[in-house]
């Protein structure tokens, strides 16, 4: 791979690693500003699920604004949005401030989750497009362990520690609004406002060794400027099965539980007897397995493809939830059991559907809807996400953390016969040739 794919796939990944720290850097602070701002269960929630309503509305609301103005000029928004967030949460003396910053946050994070792992398979070959998509992923999760990390770290920095938690991420944030200057645009939205010359040059650039006039074609013949002017299209045939699909993905992505344990790991493992600093520190391990796996899910999709990955995950993940909500219901929650099952639920997600729904989401859709329909695919799994992580702590406080997961193993082995009757695979094909098969 050239040094250009390379480098533009790295930059538009460091919206993951942001999108990772922003979404678990809470996990860690949350005992401290809980006891700061003097929370009880639903304030808690409420600290979480604010950020995820800003993520719902960044994702739903991005899909338009990336098509008029480009997936990297929207991106250098994202980075700027990134860094206030880290200093207003960091800073915040009343917990509306506190609150108001943690929304500003979710829209960075819902608009990255749709822009950069769109703007990454715009740009890869389709021999890579797999593996470099997934660099996104790979960059949540080194996101998410670099939290937990410097959660860690900054444990014993005082009694203001939570806020040095969130002020940490402001220095990725600004890294990574100064590397967008670096970097092309997406040849295809290039294409979609009539800047062929400028989208020949990117595509040489990044693929020298392809047909540039032949790829050039293909995005042309396939593009309608109706369709891409007016969202009524997405809900009409042939679009409406993709989007419904997408729908689906995003939602089961959310009821396998994953993002209770981000969230919630800290709590979860105390209410097991562990102390603070115990339970932080098994969140690292966590976080270690997340990267392991999901680096072993790159070197592998695009030749097993997405739908195999997605299956097996499904069992797997069945396996790990069922076993541990029996552990929560029994009582038998001492040593290291619930780490142990943890890590073999994380590692089943990180291969599978931590891999793949970013890589599917922003390949599956045609040209014409692909940064709307990913949005929508996007909002589905923050919406989900947002609503689970609000109703946790409320829901496991009456019925208890057993049941709970008892929930999330019946969802996520459903997901498995979704996945297979629905699903096409999509590794190795042009994103032209996809919307061909899809549509066809």
């Amino acid at each position: 791979m050239k040094r250009a794919l390379l480098t533009y796939t790295f930059v538009a990944a460091l919206g993951g690693l942001l999108f990772g720290f922003d979404t678990a850097v809470i996990n860690g602070a949350m005992p401290f500003f809980t006891e700061y701002f003097g929370l009880d269960k639903t304030g808690q929630g409420w600290a979480v699920s604010s950020a995820l309503i800003g993520c719902i509305l960044g994702a739903l609301f991005v899909g338009k604004p990336g098509d008029i103005f480009g997936r990297r000029y929207m991106l250098r928004v994202l980075a700027i949005l990134f860094f206030a967030t880290a200093l207003g949460t960091g800073l915040a003396m009343d917990f509306t401030v506190f609150v108001i910053f943690r929304f500003i946050g979710g829209l960075a994070i819902g608009g990255a989750s749709v822009l950069s792992p769109l703007y990454i398979s715009e740009i890869a070959p389709a021999k890579y497009r797999g593996r470099l998509a997934a660099t996104f992923q790979l960059a949540i999760v080194l996101g998410i362990l670099v939290a937990f990390f410097s959660d860690y770290l900054l444990l014993e920095s005082g009694v203001d520690n939570w806020r040095w938690m969130f002020i940490a991420g402001s220095l990725p944030a600004l890294i990574f609004f100064i590397l967008l200057f670096f970097v092309r645009r997406s040849p295809r939205w290039l294409v979609k406002t009539g800047r062929i010359d400028e989208a020949r040059e990117t595509i040489i650039a990044v693929n020298p060794d392809g047909d540039a006039e032949g790829i050039l074609k293909e995005i042309r013949e396939s593009i309608n400027t109706e369709v891409m002017s007016k969202s009524i299209y997405l809900f009409r045939k042939p679009y409406l099965k993709l989007v419904l699909i997408g729908i689906a993905v995003g939602m089961f992505n959310q009821f396998t539980g994953i993002n209770i344990i981000m969230y919630y790991a800290t709590d979860i493992f105390r209410s097991a007897g562990f102390t603070t600093g115990s339970a932080i520190g098994q969140t690292v391990i966590i976080g270690m397995t997340n990267l392991i796996f999901t680096l072993v899910a790159m070197t592998i999709i695009d030749r097993v493809g997405r739908k195999n990955l997605l299956l097996t995950g499904s069992i797997g993940m069945t396996i790990f939830l069922t076993v541990f909500a029996v552990a929560f219901l029994s009582g038998h929650t001492g040593g290291f059991l619930l780490l142990v099952l943890l890590i073999g639920f994380i590692g089943f997600f990180a291969a599978s559907q931590g891999a793949v729904i970013w890589v599917l989401l922003s390949e599956m859709f045609p040209n014409n809807i692909r940064a709307r329909g990913s949005a929508i695919g996007s909002f589905s799994h923050w919406f989900f996400n947002a609503l689970l992580s609000f109703l946790y702590p409320i829901v496991a406080g009456v019925i208890g953390v057993g049941y709970v997961f008892i929930f999330y193993a019946v969802a996520t082995f459903l997901s498995f016969f979704y996945f297979r009757r629905y699903l096409v695979e999509t590794k190795g094909k042009s994103l032209e040739e996809l919307e061909k098969d899809m549509l066809g």
